[in-house]
């Protein structure tokens, strides 16, 4: 993909995965370079679990912020500082994606509530309802009502933060999609995974009961996150200086 930007989007990466997935397939950041076809000017990786300081809001196109194996209720140093980066980063206008722990971490950031989903875990190619205000929402009216996405995650958003706005439920999950501001949105599900993934990220039980599962027609979730990637590029007249 061509950049028509100078700055370069930052992924936020929130701790690392266990050995054995990192052998498989890598850390977070290279899910999303994969499936954003990502080039080296495109983006920077952030580190904070190893204690390196966020981005300068005037030094980045955007930010998303990965998944985890960490949960948001540890209340680890690392977390609670970024936690307080994507308050100044919404006050700042950044457009922002938060992923899975990234999600939870943006809603518990700005007021909402995070536990362990008292419906259980969601893990696997899982169906999502999409909520009529979506059709209004300018970067995801394309969504049909009804897609489906890899997920896998115990802990959930329990309560959204008073401005934020719910746009897609699952069965069990009813935060999985949450628009904060025009710049700003997080999903509990994966746009970045595919089956191969889902697969490597779950202990071998689990993964047996997805590896038939894959997605038809087109990818949604995926659809979302390209989306989300435009939005940080400039649009061609003012990648020309008009």
């Amino acid at each position: 993909m061509t950049s028509t930007s100078s700055l370069p989007l930052a992924l936020i990466q929130l701790e690392v995965p266990p050995a054995i997935v990192v052998e498989r397939i890598g850390e977070q950041p290279r899910w999303f370079i994969n499936a954003l076809d990502l080039q080296p000017d495109d983006y920077l990786i952030v580190r904070p679990h190893l204690g390196e300081s966020l981005p300068q809001f005037d030094q980045i196109s955007g930010a998303i912020l990965s998944g985890s194996w960490a949960m948001v209720t540890d209340h680890a140093e690392w977390s609670e500082r970024s936690a307080a980066w994507v308050r100044a980063a919404i006050d700042a206008k950044l457009p922002l994606l938060g992923v899975c722990y990234g999600h939870q971490l943006m809603a518990y950031a700005l007021g909402g509530k995070v536990a362990d989903n008292p419906n259980g875990w969601e893990r696997g190619l899982l169906p999502l309802t999409c909520k009529a205000a979506m059709q209004r929402d300018a970067l995801l009216s394309a969504l049909p009502e009804r897609f489906s996405a890899w997920l896998s995650h115990r802990q959930s958003v329990i309560a959204p933060p008073p401005q934020a706005q719910v746009l897609a439920t699952s069965e069990k999950d009813p935060c999985q999609i949450l628009r904060y501001t025009p710049q700003a949105l997080s999903v509990q599900f994966h746009p970045e995974f595919s089956r191969h993934i889902m697969s490597a990220c779950l202990s071998p039980d689990v993964s047996d009961s997805v590896a038939d599962a894959d997605i038809e027609g087109a990818d949604w979730a995926r659809q979302l996150l390209m989306a989300f990637w435009q939005q940080t590029r400039p649009q061609p007249s003012q990648a020309q200086g008009a």
